[in-house]
């Protein structure tokens, strides 16, 4: 006989295209050291709470060699900003990152030779970090502010401006052959469930998702992705049920939409894999969209690890999992009268 409840893990892999699908995408920024040794970003960058607006001051930052509290992103208006494009595709960081980093590496190598033809020391040797600029093998240092003063003074206004573009070819109508996208993510997760074979309830217990995102830019707000991910995906394998006829949607509203809670969220562990792209400036790709495909299909197989039953639809409601067990107890029952 069957326990009540019964536990189980199951595992998925996953793999997902950053960027436009099956053609060329771009994206272009604008980057100024400014007076005060501070940085001025443009783009066309929307934010829609990813925290992309976070991690490009962390690149504009980092690239530049301002503090990360002394970069503005401005006005993401298209009519007076580079294209930047739509906020979705996994693209943002992949895209717009690169776009700003080159920008920013622009405008500081025009203030880097600046200095270098005012200190006599050779551009290579510079370096700036936390609002501070060296030359590497001496005594000499100033402020980003008095840099970008002397820059000024020297009849140069140290701007950039940097575009990235992802290839990507169409599809050949007939067999599919292409090259639909020129950097992927990969991820695995593991998910342990515990099902009620009386009440035909699933409770996830925990997941761990393990994704290859190249370099990490914001630790942080990759986990918060992966978890945000991870919650939709439980979701859709055990809550969501959007039903249509003929195109038109039947479902009545959120009011019988079931949504997960907070109580529903199990303990999940992260697990960044940073492979750095090789056909980026950063080497980042993203995490937005792939840290929902493998959540849902792990969650099936640890339900068939746990009962035995494959759920073939979802979401994988009481319902369907006490039929699923029902039909699977008569196909047994009938095995057996046969012998």
């Amino acid at each position: 006989m069957m326990q009540r409840k019964m536990r189980g893990r199951g595992v998925a892999a996953s793999w997902y295209g950053i960027a436009r699908t099956a053609t060329v995408d771009r994206a272009g920024a604008w980057a100024e050291l400014d007076d005060g040794g501070t940085a001025k970003v443009v783009t066309g960058v929307t934010e829609i709470g990813e925290g992309i607006l976070t991690v490009l001051a962390q690149i504009a930052a980092e690239e530049t060699g301002v503090r990360p509290e002394d970069v503005t992103i401005g006005d993401n208006d298209t009519a007076r900003s580079p294209e930047a494009a739509h906020a979705g595709a996994t693209r943002q960081t992949y895209m717009i990152g690169n776009s700003v980093a080159l920008a920013c590496r622009e405008a500081r190598e025009k203030l880097f030779t600046e200095i270098a033809a005012h200190w006599d020391v050779e551009a290579a040797t510079l370096v700036a970090f936390d609002g501070v600029l060296r030359a590497e093998g001496t005594n000499l240092a100033m402020s980003m502010a008095e840099a970008v003063d002397i820059c000024k003074k020297r009849g140069v206004v140290p701007v950039g401006s940097g575009h990235f573009t992802s290839h990507g070819t169409g599809l050949d109508p007939v067999d599919g052959s292409g090259r639909p996208w020129q950097a992927y993510v990969f991820g695995t997760q593991v998910a342990e469930v515990e099902v009620d074979t009386v009440t035909g309830e699933v409770q996830v217990l925990g997941i761990w998702a393990a994704h290859d995102i190249g370099r990490v830019i914001n630790p942080r707000g990759v986990e918060g992705q992966i978890e945000g991910g991870v919650v939709q995906g439980l979701g859709q394998a055990l809550m969501e049920d959007y039903q249509t006829v003929n195109g038109h949607t039947t479902t009545h509203g959120f009011a019988k939409y079931i949504l997960p809670t907070s109580l529903d969220v199990p303990e999940i562990t992260s697990v960044l894999v940073e492979d750095p792209d090789p056909l980026s400036p950063l080497g980042a790709k993203g995490i937005g969209e792939p840290a929902l495909v493998p959540t849902a299909p792990a969650i099936m197989n640890a339900i068939h690890d746990a009962i035995g039953v494959r759920i073939k639809s979802l979401p994988a409601s009481p319902e369907k999992v006490l039929a699923a067990l029902a039909e699977e107890e008569a196909r047994q029952d009938g095995a057996v009268a046969a012998e």
